[in-house]
């Protein structure tokens, strides 16, 4: 038996899922509050949401993870974690994210772990690179609903269904 395919769901539960609307409660913005709203979908109780928060930041002052096609990848390390965690925000209203392609972003896949499982931190970022290379994928999930719908959507791209 080969080594397990690492998925995506596997880090991203429905409550790690949040679609921001126009007039919804918490509606994104702007880059600072989308970086704030993935820390606290991030939160874990092993690592607080300012601690997260304060990683992607970091991180995002190395280098905008805004990676194009309106797609942007916040990631980083905390030590405190013995597991990845993953959440997805979707955003209805494109946010200016300083991406390497000058367009705003739509869909956000933040990703923290533990310093101590670097290879598996590149191979999730891999993989959620892979699915969001498609671009009709990308196209449905910017338009999720709610949070449940992009959820479903994204496990069904993962499980290769439509």
């Amino acid at each position: 038996m080969g080594p397990k395919r690492v998925r995506i769901v596997d880090i991203v539960s429905p409550q790690r899922v949040s679609v921001s609307k126009p007039g919804s409660d918490g509606y994104v913005r702007t880059k600072a509050q989308a970086l704030t709203r993935l820390a606290d979908l991030l939160e874990h109780p092993e690592a607080a949401a300012v601690r997260i928060r304060d990683v992607l930041d970091a991180r995002e002052r190395e280098q905008s993870t805004g990676i194009g096609g309106g797609v942007a990848v916040p990631h980083g390390e905390v030590a405190e974690l013995s597991q990845p965690v993953g959440a997805f925000l979707v955003c209805r209203e494109p946010v200016a994210f300083d991406a390497i392609d000058g367009e705003p972003v739509t869909i956000f896949f933040a990703l923290v772990g533990p310093k101590r499982a670097s290879a598996q931190h590149l191979k999730l970022l891999a993989r959620a690179s892979r699915l969001l290379r498609n671009a009709a994928f990308r196209s449905e999930l910017a338009t999720a609903e709610s949070a449940p719908d992009a959820y479903r959507l994204i496990a069904a791209q993962e499980e290769g269904r439509p």
